[in-house]
């Protein structure tokens, strides 16, 4: 075998890992529990239900005979690589995240896992949870603590003007409600 040839499956090897780790340590090693538990159900379902179901799937696929035109066996071997990529992500970011809850000393000021409704210039109001990284939702309201909004707001309390940097210019919100609950 040509060293060419080796040197390229082992550079290929060695170019994921890096990317992956680099990939789970980025951004605030912060979570709340709830994030922390959906993360682990990820993994769990990942492992114990999605790749077995997909391995066995490849392992039918490749019985039919060539697998270089076998779309199944093509696809499920793509699908497996994803899940595999996925699980090492989730392992190695669940080990370097932090879960963090709130302390009776934060009530009232706007802090990491804070529910917060705030009032725009027009009277709108809106809510928000500030949350890690991992976790944002914009159906849910979760908001990143590195999203310009969150920024504004830590550390504020009920009553504070509070001004958030905006795509099309600033805008002034008053913190109407800080509360922390699951």
């Amino acid at each position: 075998m040509s060293k060419a040839f080796t040197r390229e499956a082992e550079g290929d090897n060695a170019d994921d890992a890096p990317d992956e780790t680099a990939a789970a340590t980025r951004g605030t090693p912060y979570i709340t529990l709830a994030g922390y538990r959906r993360l682990q159900q990820e993994l769990e379902h990942l492992w114990h239900v999605e790749r077995p179901r997909i391995t066995s799937e490849v392992a039918t696929a490749a019985a039919q005979g060539d697998r270089s035109e076998n779309a199944e066996y093509i696809y499920g071997k793509k699908k497996l690589r994803e899940i595999d990529r996925r699980v090492r992500f989730l392992s190695k970011r669940l080990d370097v995240v932090q879960v963090v809850e709130p302390s009776p000393e934060q009530a009232g000021k706007v802090f990491f896992g804070a529910w917060v409704t705030i009032e725009d210039e027009d009277g709108r109001e809106s809510t928000y949870r500030i949350v890690g990284t991992d976790e944002p939702d914009s159906e849910r309201g979760y908001i990143s603590v590195e999203s310009p909004v969150a920024r504004a707001l830590l550390g504020k309390s009920q009553g504070d003007v509070v001004t958030i940097q905006r795509p099309k210019g600033p805008t002034e919100v008053t913190v109407v409600r800080v509360e922390y609950r699951e």
